[in-house]
């Protein structure tokens, strides 16, 4: 989602986490699987599963759970087949999503995912529909209370970041997807401890959606998709104003 939105589902989704614990434990097993199974099982020698190690810890995931997702990815547990996919579609008011899903079986991800649009007044869109519409970036986000902004910069830039921009409670970073590990590393050995840290979709532009019922609509296909078993993120390209929605209620 926009900026400001991705800070809340963040937020929101560590006050919930006890709530959605069984999925958050089973999404983060699938990433560390399919990260020690792209780039082994060392963290020392794979930036990606180490932040996803930190991750695991910091939702008070199990040691053991950690070293079994690790096991299977590197084949020395045996393990079901695990794959990444990529959703495309619109909500109502035009807003375009890409809804990521790592699953053991697409076919149940994919009906779950069109159903899902079709009750939330949206529609799935071919593969590649909207990619005019977002960038592939990694992006961190940073409590402001965990830096200032200018230490941010002066390492993260170093790092190779592309952008920095102050939110007022949080800081979010942008870089390229190659430049993801050099940054992660900066942030680390920096000790600043990010709220979010992933490859995401960054929109080009957004939709500034004005009317309260439509904009309920939009939060809401987007809060049913997020809650799907399979489903890891969703990016959008809307702005909401809250203020709409509060004056409505």
């Amino acid at each position: 989602m926009a900026g400001h939105s991705k800070w809340a589902t963040t937020k929101r989704h560590k006050a919930a986490v006890d709530a959605k614990r069984g999925k958050l434990f089973s999404i983060i097993s699938k990433d560390i699987t399919l990260a020690a199974r792209s780039g082994g099982g060392d963290p020392e020698f794979n930036t990606r599963l180490r932040m996803l190690i930190a991750n695991a810890k910091a939702a008070n995931m199990p040691a053991d759970n950690i070293d079994r997702a690790i096991k299977k990815g590197t084949g020395e547990l045996p393990g079901m087949t695990i794959e990444e996919l990529t959703y495309e579609g619109y909500a109502p008011g035009g807003v375009g999503l890409i809804v990521e899903v790592t699953t053991d079986n697409k076919n149940r991800s994919a009906s779950e995912v069109r159903c899902t649009f079709s009750k939330g007044g949206g529609n799935l869109a071919g593969a590649g529909a909207l990619a005019h519409n977002f960038q592939r970036m990694g992006q961190f986000l940073v409590d402001a209370k965990n830096t200032t902004e200018d230490d941010l910069m002066e390492i993260a830039l170093e790092a190779g970041a592309d952008d920095i921009k102050n939110e007022g409670d949080y800081f979010e970073i942008h870089c390229a997807v190659n430049d993801f590990d050099a940054v992660a590393t900066a942030l680390r050995e920096a000790k600043i401890e990010c709220a979010s840290s992933e490859l995401a979709y960054i929109p080009n532009s957004t939709i500034s959606v004005e009317d309260a019922d439509t904009a309920r609509k939009v939060l809401k296909l987007v809060r049913t998709l997020d809650d799907l078993e399979d489903v890891k993120n969703v990016f959008a390209n809307f702005d909401i104003d809250e203020k709409l929605l509060e004056a409505s209620e």
